[in-house]
């Protein structure tokens, strides 16, 4: 083919340097959800936070990075599925919105990440605040709440899972692989060795404290099930062996919603009717009876009031618990337990029923209460699989109790800026 007939094309010029001016106000649009979650995080009280910043005025260190940076990136990325620090450092450094909220603030995934875990008690106040502008606003009446819990993955394998036994032999061999590491150490002059040696060592440490805490946690099971089968026949108290995992001492094997037993916590969610998650609490207890009296008082704790009707299904039921949510100052709306003979009217009082239990059968056999309950579903179970499947907790990326209880609670007040960030658009 000749020069004159050859196809003229541009060609890319991949070591040419240029300069490329970028206008971070230009990319993200003035509706973009973005810009409004960072104009509420800047009303937020985060004195907490920068109260705990050690570079001030002209003292050396190194500026940190501003909290509310760190907080509006999670709490955007958690509206759209992304729980994942390194993920995030990723998007920080391509997408236009993330790139908008640093404003050229360099963030790493070592900062995302401890930010996320670390301030437990501070995103627990923060939670109250949001709440607090929900109520002022008028969005959360506390007229009608349903709990509802779910089981969400640990990060644990079910190998993980040890008997005492096993977890003693385990003991034994990384005691035994720490001390001899550091005999290793200690007789190579060898400053490089010294280096790859000492890593081995806090590998080995890491081993061994893992191996203390499942041991740890082996006598706070063995309490609780003394505890439980005190209360139980000799018949039903359960005989098998406590194993407790060496890679999550805290997660428990549990019953999951597609009927397998895996590594899980479970995760307890009250949510209003205008549809704001008004309390959280997560436990490594599978049940969810024990639950309804601390998620009433967490519900009272953040708000200072009680809801006027509580909804619950039947796993939350007691005659214990349905009291309690009486006494509290709350109608109690949940299922009836079905009587073991046809001939009992299930909605009739009983003799030694107390005056709420009394009330709460009578109640349960009314179209009004039918109505009301109905909405438990549309309420609980729709914020559960809002969690679930849009903010991705289905599966925790932490490990302890500690650290998955902030996870949800940044899950909870992402998920209820969202709902102030709408409620203030369309007022």
């Amino acid at each position: 083919m000749s020069e004159h007939d050859a196809p003229r094309v541009v060609r890319p010029v991949r070591n040419q340097l240029s300069l490329q001016p970028t206008d971070l106000e230009a990319l993200v649009p003035d509706e973009h959800p973005v810009r409004a979650i960072w104009t509420l995080v800047e009303r937020l009280d985060l004195s907490a936070f920068y109260d705990e910043i050690a570079s001030r005025g002209s003292n050396a260190g190194r500026p940190a990075t501003d909290p509310a940076v760190l907080l509006a990136l999670w709490l955007f990325a958690n509206s759209e599925g992304v729980g994942s620090a390194r993920l995030l450092e990723r998007l920080c450094e391509r997408d236009a919105p993330y790139r908008w909220i640093c404003g050229g603030v360099p963030v790493n995934h070592h900062t995302l990440a401890d930010f996320r875990v670390e301030h437990g008690k501070k995103l627990d106040r923060l939670m109250t605040q949001v709440l607090a502008a929900l109520m002022k606003e008028g969005v959360v009446q506390l007229r009608r709440v349903a709990q509802d819990g779910m089981k969400v993955r640990a990060s644990a394998g079910a190998a993980s899972f040890r008997r005492r036994q096993s977890l003693e032999r385990c003991r034994k061999e990384a005691e035994e692989q720490v001390r001899k590491l550091r005999r290793e150490i200690e007789s190579d002059p060898s400053a490089s060795t010294k280096r790859v040696q000492a890593a081995k060592e806090r590998a080995a440490q890491a081993r061994l404290d893992a191996v203390e805490a499942a041991l740890a946690e082996v006598e706070v099971v063995e309490k609780q099930r003394v505890e439980r089968d005190e209360k139980k026949p000799s018949d039903a108290r359960r005989r098998g062996e406590i194993r407790v995992s060496t890679t999550d001492a805290e997660s428990r094997v549990m019953k999951m919603a597609d009927g397998g037993f895996r590594p899980a916590y479970n995760v307890q969610f009250a949510t209003d009717e205008s549809g704001v998650i008004v309390g959280t609490d997560v436990t490594n207890n599978g049940t969810d009876q024990p639950h309804v009296v601390p998620m009433l008082d967490e519900i009272r704790r953040r708000t200072g009031e009680t809801p006027r009707e509580y909804l619950v299904d039947g796993g939350f039921v007691t005659l214990d618990n349905i009291e309690a949510i009486a006494e509290r100052g709350a109608t109690p709306y949940a299922p009836l337990p079905k009587p073991k003979s046809k001939a009992v009217d299930p909605h009739a009082p009983k003799r030694n029923d107390t005056p709420a239990i009394g009330a709460w059968r009578v109640r349960m056999g009314t179209e009004d209460a039918k109505r009301v309950y109905v909405q438990r579903g549309v309420l609980a179970e729709r914020t559960n699989a809002d969690l679930r499947v849009h903010r991705r907790l289905d599966r925790l990326n932490v490990r302890g109790l500690v650290k998955v209880k902030t996870i949800v609670l940044l899950a909870a007040i992402s998920f209820n800026i969202m709902r102030l960030v709408a409620s203030r658009l369309s007022a």
